[in-house]
């Protein structure tokens, strides 16, 4: 297969194709005038990696995944440990990005929109008062 059958067959672009390559997550073979020779293995491969970046995997998570993926002598603890200490991360994101909506509601609640030039939010924003003291 050629880059365009693997970039449609896998649904990623030829350029991550690429990038992948260079960073040498995948090594497709290579004919005699140069171009990219893609195998089945190729392809699950690119969909293993399309499916891991999709749920927030670093490209070096990916790399390890891969390889644990590949070793056929891997414990499951390994993989389990890598995906724990990635959810573990995500968790703090959810809990951060909810405390940011919670903050930015009660910004959102302090401001009269109206015509005026007095603004809590901005405000707040400046590290002068929050809204509950200011409003």
């Amino acid at each position: 297969m050629n880059i365009g059958d693997v970039a449609e067959r896998s649904g990623l672009p030829a350029k991550t194709i690429r990038y992948y390559e260079d960073i040498g997550l995948i090594r497709p073979h290579r004919s005699a005038n140069g171009y990219r020779c893609f195998a089945e293995t190729d392809l699950h491969k690119l969909a293993f990696l399309a499916r891991a970046r999709a749920l927030g995997f670093t490209i070096e998570d990916c790399r390890t995944l891969l390889g644990l993926y590949e070793d056929e002598t891997r414990a499951s603890a390994d993989v389990k440990q890598l995906v724990q200490e990635h959810l573990s991360i995500i968790e703090t994101k959810i809990t951060d990005l909810q405390a940011m909506r919670d903050t930015l509601t009660e910004l959102v609640q302090c401001c009269a929109g109206d015509n005026r030039p007095d603004c809590p939010i901005l405000r707040d924003l400046a590290g002068e008062s929050d809204c509950t003291q200011g409003a």
